[in-house]
């Protein structure tokens, strides 16, 4: 089965942590991009990124698990306090959810980043 895509949203939007996933040969996008603009809103996010297939990941933490509820067939949300994450960290947990799991998996869950932690 298929390793899931992920979409960086605004909030979790570093270039460095991109960069770093995609050189670990991830796919990969981010807020901005050709489909989704810097300013989107929560809901255009996780729509825009469901729409291509991608997971989000997101330290939106309250406003991400509503949208959850409304949007239950969205291609998986995954969460994170951001103040409890260096880059180092989230590279790492993110390349092990993206090899240790299926696209498939996703669709409609919400997980924490701290599952592997």
């Amino acid at each position: 089965m298929p390793e899931p895509s992920l979409h960086l949203d605004a909030d979790t939007s570093s270039k460095a942590l991109y960069k770093a996933l995609l050189e670990r040969g991830h796919d990969v996008t981010r807020t901005p991009n050709d489909w989704m603009r810097r300013d989107a809103s929560d809901e255009r996010q996780l729509l825009g990124a469901t729409a291509h297939g991608h997971c989000i990941f997101t330290f939106n933490i309250r406003d991400f698990i509503i949208l959850a509820r409304q949007y239950p067939r969205h291609a998986g949300i995954v969460l994170a306090a951001q103040s409890s994450w260096s880059l180092p960290e989230l590279i790492e947990a993110l390349d092990r959810i993206l090899i240790e799991t299926d696209s498939e998996d996703w669709i409609g869950q919400v997980r924490w980043l701290n599952d592997w932690r």
